[in-house]
C-alpha cells in the first residue's frame, strides 16, 4: 500500500478538513462507500466532518439516522456483509456502549465464524478524549476496550495528514476498523500531502529522533510529549518520540528498535491505567527488550475516575507535558 512520498506538495489543512477530504475522495472513487450516523446529513456532522457530502452524494449514501446507535451500527455491519463499505459515525466513543453487541459479537467475528466467506469492511468512526470539560459521558479514551477484541483494528491519528491517510486506508481495509479522532485536535492545523495519500495501518511514525529516552505517545498525547521533548532538549536530554498511529496492528518493531537505542521508555496514554494501551506496550517491551532497559519503564495515564466537568479536576487527572518532563527526569536518574 503506497504512503506519502517526499515528492508530493504539502498544503496546510485542519484535522477535520483532512478527514472530510479523505471521506469525500473515497466516496468519489468507490460508489460502495456510504456513511451512517446522527446529524451527518444537511447538518454536516457534529464537527463539520461531513459538510457538503450530503449535497454531493444524497441521502442514499449519506444516511442521516435516528438516535439509535444499536440500530444503525447493525445496519452498517449488515451493509458491509452485503458488499458495501460503510463508515458508521457514532459521534462520541462513549456511545459505542449502546452498540457494543453489534461491534463485538457481529462485526469482529463474522469473518472468522463464516470460515472466511464473509468480510466486514466497516469503519466505526467517533471522537474521543478529554480537554474541554464535557463530563463523564463525552470524554472517554476507550481504545483499550477495542484492542482486546479479536477481529478489530484500532486507529488513533494525531495529525491532519494521518487523519486523512489512515482513514482512507481504513475504508479500503476488508476488516472492521475502530477509527478514533481526538476532540482536542479537531481544529489542529498541519501539512497534508496533496493528491493520493494512503498511510499503512500498523506502521508507527518516528516524530522526533533521539538517543537518551524513548517516549511513546498516543493521539493528543503526541503533542503533549512533543512539547516536553522540546523543553528537555534545552536541558540536553535527547528524546525519541514515537506515535504508534494504530494500536491494532501495533508496530512493536519500531518501538523495540528505539528502546534498543535509548535504553529507557516512557509511555504517555490518555486511557485509564488499568489494562491500558500503555500496559500492553510496557509488557511487550519488558518481554522482548528487557535486556536493553537501563531503567524501569514509566507509564503516564489518566486517573481511573469518571471525567469531571470542573476544569481543574479534569486537568489534574490527565497526563500533560509537565508530567512527561518529570517522568523523563525520573527514568534518566534511575539509570
Amino acid at each position: 500500500m503506497p504512503s506519502q512520498t517526499s515528492q508530493q506538495e504539502l498544503t496546510t489543512k485542519g484535522y477535520t478538513e483532512a478527514m472530510r477530504d479523505a471521506l469525500g475522495e473515497e466516496m468519489r472513487r468507490d460508489p460502495s462507500v456510504v456513511v451512517f450516523g446522527e446529524g451527518i446529513g444537511p447538518r454536516g456532522g457534529n464537527w463539520g466532518e461531513t459538510t457538503g457530502l450530503y449535497d454531493e452524494f444524497g441521502p442514499e449514501r449519506v444516511i442521516d439516522t435516528p438516535i439509535s446507535e444499536l440500530g444503525f451500527t447493525g445496519m452498517g455491519i449488515g451493509a458491509a456483509m452485503r458488499g458495501l463499505r460503510p463508515v458508521v459515525n457514532l459521534m462520541f466513543v462513549d456511545f459505542f456502549g449502546e452498540a457494543m453487541s453489534q461491534i463485538m459479537n457481529q462485526a469482529a467475528k463474522w469473518h472468522y465464524v463464516s470460515g472466511g466467506q464473509v468480510s466486514v469492511p466497516v469503519v466505526f468512526w467517533a471522537v474521543m478524549g478529554s480537554g474541554n470539560y464535557a463530563g463523564a459521558h463525552h470524554s472517554g479514551c476507550l481504545y483499550p476496550l477495542f484492542m482486546h477484541i479479536a477481529g478489530l483494528k484500532v486507529v488513533t491519528p494525531a495529525t491532519p495528514a494521518d487523519g486523512k491517510g489512515l482513514l482512507k486506508s481504513a475504508i479500503r481495509d476488508d476488516n472492521p476498523v475502530v477509527f478514533l479522532a481526538h476532540r482536542m485536535l479537531w481544529d489542529f492545523q498541519g501539512p497534508v500531502p496533496d493528491g493520493e495519500l494512503l498511510t499503512p495501518l500498523g506502521e508507527a511514525r518516528v516524530v522526533r529522533s533521539g538517543t537518551d529516552v524513548t517516549v511513546v505517545a498516543i493521539a493528543q498525547m503526541v503533542h503533549e510529549a512533543a512539547r516536553a521533548a522540546k523543553a528537555l532538549a534545552e536541558e540536553g536530554i535527547s528524546v525519541e518520540l514515537i506515535d504508534p498511529r494504530t494500536l491494532v496492528p501495533l508496530d512493536v518493531e519500531t518501538i523495540l528498535a528505539s528502546v534498543h537505542k535509548t535504553g529507557r521508555l516512557v509511555i504517555v496514554d490518555e486511557a485509564y491505567a488499568r489494562c491500558s494501551a500503555a500496559a500492553e506496550i510496557s509488557a511487550l517491551v519488558a518481554q522482548e527488550g528487557f535486556k536493553w532497559l537501563r531503567a524501569p519503564i514509566r507509564r503516564l495515564e489518566t486517573l481511573p475516575i469518571p471525567h469531571p466537568v470542573a476544569a481543574p479536576l479534569e486537568e489534574a487527572m490527565l497526563p500533560n507535558a509537565a508530567k512527561v518532563v518529570q517522568a523523563v527526569h525520573d527514568v534518566m536518574q534511575a539509570g
